[in-house]
């Protein structure tokens, strides 16, 4: 039976009154169902690689016992390389692997019992093939994506994005890595095959039965679900075998709305490689790595020097939570009961996240780039506004997560939502770095926030109190650095982007990746003509 979600859109998009901006550049806006129609294979797009992609209902072993029942995506290459993608063992959507420069047919294909949508998070696509919520499609429907790899080598991801079921659908299991690599990134010779490690970490629930939680009511919704079990690649427990050598780590964090904190627990430094958007250009040295979530980390690792038998453990470090929010849903079954990988029902508490083992002794010489990439840095000089910048406040209240005042509507497109094609725009979000803007000043909650669309810089972070216990313990796990496509922005924070709006037009949006603050309407459109 169709959602009713689905079948509202629909409704709306075909009857209600859609802004006279929004019309005049996308007017297939008018019929959500006739989009879908359109949008079957082009004859004129010769792609390199085709995938199939299913979302269907699977089980799958996570604990002993019972299996888990999850959401899952199941690929398959019709043309191209074998190794392409990777279906996870896990409940994990598969690993896709592709070439800057390639052109991609994906089809996706529904059997869950929800409409659904697929986003790229972080890839340069045009606007119909991003994955807005408007996209959706119902059980027994595909959706065709066609695009070129545009994007520098880095670490992407996918994961659903239906309006008001995102965080439910990602929890579910509809989230997989989007890897790309390109001519540069080879040259450097990194870390590859088996020493090259996609790993991403999530925090979930579960019953007596091995079957997914997922509630919790408002206050859960404020603040965002915290699960009580600690998962890397869909397994709890994760112990990571390795050899006396270098290793490329990829850190997403793939949770609904936990930050982490990540540190190894013999005190040796992080050295990052890469950022959200690739390769920095020289690798930076951290204490501990702040992840919020949506964003990416990848880091070096040199074990060559350790002892067979060594063991290290991945934590994340304790940090103030004061005013920072942080609702877990209490009394499932795993919580403290499955030793130290127990995330707890309260964000900044200390446990483990993965555990690494030395295993095997082997003859490597393994050397860091000391250049990595080069970037070319964005400069204010050539924003379109650079004496104006697009201010976006968040703010909570009322039961509700907003965007300068504003919750998320299909086809509600306002003058300062209207952004030139081919323009550099400066933008910055205020989470009550202003006293006084937006309402509850974001209710003293930390805000992951994500644009689609191309990679932005950020130019600079303004804090209103600095000495707050919540930011000095996680400032310096931030790493600004490079290309980005999602930034955490601290309560009583403004940060400050330079943004790019190149090649395509359309609908692009702009949204807290705290999933539970999307779903209540923390998400908003920019039209780009």
């Amino acid at each position: 039976m169709p959602n009713n979600i689905n079948i509202q859109r629909r409704k709306i998009l075909k009857i209600a009154g859609i802004s006279a901006a929004a019309l005049t550049t996308f007017p297939s806006l008018l019929n959500a169902k006739t989009m879908q129609v359109a949008n079957q294979a082009s004859p004129d797009f010769n792609p390199d690689v085709e995938i199939n992609l299913t979302a269907e209902v699977r089980y799958v072993p996570i604990f002993n016992g019972p299996q888990t029942r999850v959401w899952k995506v199941i690929g398959e290459v019709l043309k191209g390389p074998a190794n392409t993608i990777t279906n996870e063992k896990s409940y994990l959507a598969p690993t896709i692997r592709l070439h800057k420069g390639q052109k991609v047919r994906i089809y996706l294909k529904n059997e869950l019992s929800s409409s659904t949508i697929l986003h790229w998070h972080g890839l340069h696509v045009p606007s119909k093939m991003d994955g807005n919520p408007m996209y959706a499609i119902d059980n027994g429907e595909t959706y065709v994506y066609e695009f070129e790899i545009l994007n520098r080598a880095g670490t992407y991801w996918y994961h659903a994005h239906t309006h008001g079921l995102t965080a439910k659908h990602v929890y579910s299991g509809l989230a997989g890595f989007f890897l790309i690599s390109d001519n540069e990134e080879q040259s450097l010779k990194l870390p590859n095959g088996e020493f090259d490690l996609p790993l991403v970490i999530q925090d979930r629930n579960f019953d007596q039965q091995n079957q997914l939680q997922y509630g919790g009511g408002m206050m859960m919704k404020m603040h965002g679900f915290l699960g009580d079990q600690i998962l890397v690649n869909g397994t709890p427990n994760f112990e990571l075998p390795v050899a006396t050598r270098a290793y490329r780590m990829r850190l997403l964090n793939g949770s609904n709305s936990r930050i982490y904190k990540l540190a190894w627990d013999d005190g040796s430094p992080i050295k990052v490689i890469a950022t959200d958007g690739g390769l920095l250009e020289q690798a930076e040295t951290l204490p501990y790595l702040t992840l919020a979530p949506a964003e990416r980390r990848e880091i070096w690792v040199d074990f060559s020097h350790k002892k067979v038998g060594t063991e290290l453990t991945l934590r994340s470090l304790e940090f103030s939570s004061g005013g920072m929010g942080g609702m877990g849903m209490m009394g499932g079954r795993r919580g403290g009961m499955m030793g130290g990988m127990s995330g707890g029902s309260q964000t900044g508490q200390d446990f483990a996240v993965l555990k690494v083992r030395v295993s095997k002794k082997v003859s490597s010489h393994d050397v860091l780039p000391k250049q990595l990439s080069k970037i070319t840095p964005l400069r204010l000089s050539d924003a379109e506004n650079p004496n104006s910048p697009r201010r976006i406040t968040l703010s909570m209240h009322h039961m509700s997560a907003l965007l300068n005042g504003r919750s998320y509507k299909m086809n509600d497109i306002r003058e300062d939502e209207i952004i030139p094609v081919n323009t550099l725009q400066l933008m910055e979000f205020d989470n009550g770095f202003h006293r006084g803007m937006g309402g509850m000043a974001g209710m003293g909650m930390p805000h992951p926030m994500h644009l689609h669309g191309e990679q932005f810089q950020v130019l600079k972070r303004e804090v209103r109190n600095k000495s707050g216990d919540g930011y000095t313990s996680v400032a310096k796990g931030f790493l600004d650095k490079g290309w980005k496509d999602t930034v955490l922005v601290m309560p009583g924070e403004k940060v400050t982007i330079l943004k790019p709006f190149n090649d395509f037009t359309g609908l692009f949006m702009y949204h807290c990746h705290n999933l539970e603050h999307e779903d209540m309407g923390m998400m908003r459109d920019l039209l780009v003509k």
